[in-house]
C-alpha cells in the first residue's frame, strides 16, 4: 500500500482475500498509475526501494494486472503453518 502512495495517485483500493486449504491470502493494492513495481529500486532514490524486495520473498507468488484506470499489485501469501523436521 504504501508504494501505491509513493509512487501512485489516488483514488487507492486494498482488497484482501482468504482462501480455505490450502490457506492462502491474496492482497490486492490498486492505483490510477501504470508505472509497474520495480524489485530493488525506488524512483524516489535514498534509502528506500526494499518493499517489493521483502514482498518477493515473503509470499508465494505476486504479480501485476493492468486495469482500465491503472493497476493491481497483489500477492499470495502462504498461512498454513510451517512445520520443520528436526
Amino acid at each position: 500500500m504504501s508504494n501505491a502512495i509513493d509512487h501512485g495517485t489516488s483514488p487507492y483500493v486494498l482488497r484482501l482475500f482468504q482462501s480455505g486449504a490450502p490457506c492462502h491470502v491474496r492482497v490486492e493494492v490498486d492505483d490510477t498509475s501504470t508505472d509497474l513495481p520495480v524489485l530493488g529500486t525506488s524512483r524516489l532514490r535514498g534509502d528506500r526501494g526494499r518493499g517489493m524486495v521483502i514482498v518477493n520473498q515473503l509470499c508465494k507468488d505476486w504479480g501485476v494486472m493492468p486495469g482500465p484506470e491503472g493497476k493491481t499489485v497483489w500477492a499470495e501469501i502462504t498461512c498454513e503453518p510451517q512445520y520443520r523436521s528436526s
